[in-house]
């Protein structure tokens, strides 16, 4: 456990040139104290790592040490080469650089573990599409996007036909969609990929803010944007089947506070995205759920309810 943990620090600050005690315990999650344990550990086995004072000091190693590959056993080798998804490093152009990554990082490994890329490949894929959707093409704006991504550069595009000038800070592939997130005016944005126009990259660089932390606000933006859809509450009263049911039929945005509001008589609060969107979901509960509200739901309801009992006599 302290054997990797060592290991991790020493990766960290060869990674990120130097960081602070406290930058280094929320990595690692141990306290500092740990922290200062651990370089004086590796100080004393001959890793020339040295603590910079004062302001904007913190632990570094000596310029020009580096690690070598070679301590990795057979399972972080073969965890290696499962860190990407092929089919997305091809529609961003970089699986030519991701394959010669990955020869550098396999002739690096000691003889006993060469085959550990055969080895994973043979068993794990990675396929990040949805079921039920065609295999469409790449946007063609997700090329150049990925470019300026990687080099920090501005862009011009069209945007659902309006001129915009943005910062592209990342590229997220959801369900087999492409997002990028942008700073556009210095608000951070989430824009979906295929919608964009003819990309420019502009010579000019932009200054990326150190601490951005694109899965953090990758998932803030869309449990915000799963609430934000939910504009309706419905109200419906569930039989014992019913309340087993609702969390295979409610939102997952909208499952907890339903199961805050549900009271012992079965009645239940449901967010939803619109009243012709409850319609759909209710009649998934068949028999299972009452509507109480709003009246247009449960009009609709009881007509569908109607024609079913006609089809089925």
């Amino acid at each position: 456990m302290r054997a990797s943990r060592l290991m991790s620090l020493v990766l960290l600050l060869q990674g990120r040139g130097g960081m602070t005690a406290a930058e280094l315990a929320k990595e690692l999650e141990v306290s500092e104290r740990t922290v200062h344990r651990d370089v004086l550990a590796l100080s004393e086995a001959g890793v020339p790592v040295y603590a910079d004072r004062g302001r904007g000091g913190g632990y570094r190693l000596v310029d020009g040490y580096r690690t070598r590959l070679t301590g990795l056993d057979r399972a972080e080798a073969e965890a290696l080469f499962l860190s990407g998804v092929p089919a997305a490093l091809r529609e961003m152009g970089l699986h030519e650089v991701a394959a010669t990554a990955r020869l550098k990082a396999a002739a690096a490994l000691s003889p006993a573990l060469r085959d550990a890329p055969a080895t994973a490949a043979q068993r794990f894929h990675l396929d990040a599409p949805g079921w039920f959707a065609a295999d469409d093409p790449p946007p063609a704006a997700l090329a150049p996007l990925a470019r300026a991504v990687w080099s920090d550069r501005r862009v011009a595009t069209a945007y659902k036909g309006g001129p915009r000038t943005l910062e592209p800070y990342g590229l997220v592939l959801k369900a087999g969609v492409w997002y990028l997130a942008a700073r556009l005016k210095g608000r951070f944005l989430i824009f979906r990929v295929h919608r964009f126009g003819e990309i420019s990259l502009l010579d000019e660089v932009f200054d990326r803010e150190p601490d951005f932390d694109l899965a953090a606000f990758w998932s803030g933006q869309s449990a915000e944007f799963s609430r934000s859809l939910l504009r309706e509450v419905v109200t419906l009263r569930l039989t014992e089947r019913g309340r087993r049911m609702l969390r295979h039929v409610a939102d997952p945005a909208a499952l907890d506070d339903a199961l805050a509001s549900l009271e012992p008589d079965g009645t239940v609060r449901l967010a939803v995205e619109s009243v012709p969107v409850a319609y759909s979901q209710v009649l998934r509960f068949g028999p299972e759920a009452e509507v109480l509200g709003p009246p247009e739901l449960r009009e609709l309801v009881a007509g569908a309810a109607a024609r079913m009992a006609a089809l089925y006599g």
